[in-house]
């Protein structure tokens, strides 16, 4: 390859990643700029700077979307349901990875249907379901509904990890002494920690913004998280524009710094999991 061709390579994908920088970055710089406006201005020109910086926007948003509570509330759940889907797909996986299953299609056959399946199909006998145990309001029974939705999808992606490490670690570590157990926990997890953090932050940012589930099964005003709080900001006949963008910016911020802390080992780990066994 030429200089010539050389810098026009570079040039072309340099071009590319501009653009693809710009329309990430577009949506979040919007926000910011309509979070700061009186909501006229945001109906009027939502691509304009604010002529007056209103900070106020943000004190309203976090006083009547009771963000204090809320954004606990979404903390919590969201916490419970990577415990419950990191800890159970961990162990699914690994027994998937080892074991010779003769039914094997069939099981990736369930685990890819129940990934694609719509949660719509199950809501409302989910629902009668958990009215009849008294479970509505329960942030520990819908960690364990968003567990069963995530679940399938965790499992396909840590298999691929415990299927790239070698058996000879397994082997040497039972001969040396250890139980099953002491070689899932002592050896497998610390190998493919990468994966399992992929899965936590995945699974993290699908809790975080789910919505339908919530509203569904956390119904008093102490229950509340934060998607849903917002949504409630929207009003039937008007909106306040600036206040709805400061909340959407209250809401999304936590996970966009988490994802720029951690990012280099979520490419890692991402990267790790498109090997094939």
């Amino acid at each position: 390859m030429t200089n010539t061709e050389s810098r026009l390579t570079l040039t072309i994908t340099f071009i590319v990643l501009g653009i693809l920088v710009f329309i990430t970055l577009f949506p979040i710089v919007l926000m910011v700029l309509n979070a700061l406006k009186p909501a006229v201005e945001v109906v009027q020109n939502p691509l304009a700077f604010p002529s007056e910086i209103r900070w106020d926007n943000f004190s309203r948003a976090w006083t009547d979307a009771r963000f204090a509570q809320t954004l606990m509330n979404s903390a919590v759940l969201t916490a419970l349901t990577i415990v419950l889907v990191c800890t159970t797909s961990s162990l699914t996986a690994y027994v998937l990875a080892r074991k010779k299953i003769k039914s094997w299609k069939v099981v990736t056959f369930y685990l890819l249907a129940t990934t694609t399946a719509p949660i719509q199909l199950f809501l409302f006998p989910l629902y009668f379901g958990f009215a009849k145990l008294g479970l509505i309001n329960n942030p520990i029974a819908v960690a364990f509904v968003y567990t069963a939705v995530y679940s399938p999808f965790a499992i396909m992606l840590l298999r691929t990890y415990f299927l790239a490490v070698p058996k000879e670690l397994e082997e040497a570590a039972l001969i040396d002494g250890a139980t099953h157990w002491q070689v899932f926990w002592r050896v497998m997890l610390p190998i493919v920690s990468p994966g399992i953090l992929t899965v936590a932050l995945i699974i993290g940012l699908y809790s975080w913004n789910e919505f339908l589930i919530a509203t569904t099964f956390l119904q008093s005003q102490d229950r509340l998280t934060a998607v849903v709080s917002f949504f409630l900001l929207s009003g039937n006949y008007s909106s306040d524009w600036g206040q709805i963008m400061a909340a959407a910016l209250i809401i999304v911020l936590p996970i966009v710094v988490l994802f720029v802390l951690l990012q280099r080992r979520f490419i890692e780990g991402m990267a790790g999991g498109s090997v094939k066994g």
